[in-house]
């Protein structure tokens, strides 16, 4: 049986809504992301985060998950966790897409049968959702923060661009545009919603 983890890696978020407090807001942002993980059947979950976001993270876990202290919001400090965790496969998502549906999260998984390493883009000019890759991560796989990598960016270090499998996109929420596209007939992002008086 493989054993699969899925983290949600709490990154910078430099934007809230008018009248929202930045601080509330990331923080629902991240329980919504962490609240899915939590519920996922075919991964375990956890939290990936620095130490001046360790209170944040204790604050959403739920009881028993596992909480990582990365020396930087990058994916590879949480991919090598992993492995020391005896996973063997992982992936890392970003923790300010509240209504992020399974399904992505799934589709980001597949990959990994045949591929070195999949990524979900983030949107237009949002980076990656997220990265999974199968452990321990592959050599050339060179660190980022979720923000500024991309598919591209990292088939530039792969042997073969076809290593790196691109699955579905899901906007992450970073500024009015994805504001605007929030589906309320989705269910799910309950801390988000509440947040924004729905």
């Amino acid at each position: 049986m493989t054993r699969r983890l899925v983290a949600a890696l709490l990154v910078p978020v430099t934007w809230s809504p008018p009248g929202v407090d930045l601080t509330a807001w990331r923080a629902a942002l991240a329980e919504d992301v962490v609240d899915l993980l939590a519920r996922l059947a075919q991964a375990e979950a956890a939290i990936a985060a620095t130490s001046a976001d360790l209170t944040l993270a204790e604050e959403i876990a739920w009881p028993g998950m596992r909480l990582y202290e990365v020396p930087t919001a990058t994916f590879l400090p949480v991919l090598s966790a992993a492995a020391a965790d005896g996973f063997d496969q992982a992936a890392v998502i970003a923790a300010d897409a509240p209504d992020v549906p399974g399904m992505i999260l799934g589709k980001l998984l597949r990959p990994l049968e045949n591929k070195a390493v999949a990524v979900a883009p983030g949107g237009p000019g949002n980076g990656l959702l997220g990265l999974a890759t199968s452990l321990p991560a592959p050599p050339w796989l060179t660190d980022h923060d979720l923000d500024s990598a991309s598919a591209q960016v990292l088939r530039r270090g792969a042997p073969s661009p076809g290593d790196v499998s691109s699955t579905p996109e899901w906007r992450r929420l970073r500024g009015p545009a994805e504001l605007a596209s929030l589906d309320p007939a989705l269910e799910g992002w309950d801390n988000t919603r509440a947040l924004l008086g729905g």
